[in-house]
């Protein structure tokens, strides 16, 4: 799982690091039960949609207008099948819709009106809109609104949420869901409902979500690039620490991963100031926030710390 990759603030650490590790605990539950990597990681990102220190679901930032408008995609490392939305509005769990878009249509992306129909065609019910704006969200949106404000500088505590998993069956998914960018045109699309840009799954090498900053993830294609890499016999920390280099020295875009390779390694790799980001392997949980920060502990004990509210 990954939280989204920029600067959190201090008051935000906290909820970020249990937001991932909850997350994390609920998608290694299904998959110990023999579920799918493909139901692990959609109910995995689905917990963190409903939770609003992430900026996917509710918690989304808002576009110029006010408004949320929030891209997501879910891939299948077995056929590449994958399912993507961008653009909509008024839906709690725009993952459910992407997944929703991979198995009953014929496509692989909707946007905005359409998808708006074909949730309701799906009997997905509407959330309104001002359910899922925060109160720091719309604080943020009036912020940079004023004459001498820097969105920029905001843009940097962002929270695109990401998972990726490999089943029992060996077999690897992505899903990757955000909100966007604050106060971002109305429309804008940034990497998260790219194939290949915001994840990219295949059983033949392993599965990826990104988070950072979206033109520039499009720029390099960035989740099938780290994949490429792997392709090349590189080890999932390599091949995310050269592709994450790459964008960097490329077109000077800062970003986060979470790498998942066919045999089970892992790692989860930034170049911004932090990423939030959790796994669970072999009843193991490990989880940080800062660039070489790493806690672990057992999957019980972290369980026990769940229900005792972390």
């Amino acid at each position: 799982m990954h939280g989204g990759a920029g600067r959190i603030f201090k008051e935000r650490e906290e909820g970020s690091r249990a937001g991932v590790v909850r997350a994390a605990l609920r998608g290694y539950g299904i998959l110990k039960q023999g579920g799918s990597a493909l139901d692990a990681v959609e109910e995995a990102v689905q917990s963190m949609e409903d939770d609003p220190h992430f900026n996917a679901g509710c918690g989304s930032v808002l576009n110029e207008k006010g408004e949320v408008e929030m891209d997501a995609i879910i891939m299948d490392g077995k056929n590449l099948d994958s399912g993507a939305v961008s653009a909509v509005k008024c839906i709690a769990n725009p993952i459910k819709l992407a997944r929703l878009v991979m198995e009953k249509t014929k496509h692989m992306l909707l946007t905005d009106r359409g998808a708006h129909l074909f949730a309701q065609a799906m009997g997905i019910p509407e959330t309104p809109g001002e359910k899922l704006i925060t109160e720091r969200c719309r604080e943020r949106w009036k912020k940079n609104l004023e004459p001498d404000s820097n969105p920029e500088e905001f843009q940097k505590d962002l929270g695109t949420v990401g998972a990726v998993a490999i089943d029992s069956d060996g077999n690897v998914a992505c899903a990757t869901s955000t909100g966007g960018l604050s106060n971002k045109l109305i429309g804008r699309v940034g990497d998260t409902a790219c194939i290949g840009s915001g994840g990219y799954a295949d059983n033949r090498s392993g599965a990826t979500s990104t988070t950072g900053h979206g033109e520039s993830i499009m720029k390099v294609v960035l989740a099938r690039l780290i994949l490429y890499h792997m392709e090349q016999g590189m080890s999932p920390e390599m091949a995310a620490d050269t592709a994450l280099d790459y964008m960097k020295t490329r077109v000077g875009g800062l970003g986060g991963v979470i790498v998942v390779n066919n045999s089970g390694e892992w790692a989860a790799r930034f170049s911004t100031k932090q990423m939030s980001w959790a796994t669970v392997k072999d009843d193991q949980l490990h989880y940080g926030l800062y660039a070489g920060e790493r806690y672990t502990k057992s999957v019980d004990e972290a369980l026990i710390s769940e229900s005792e509210g972390f």
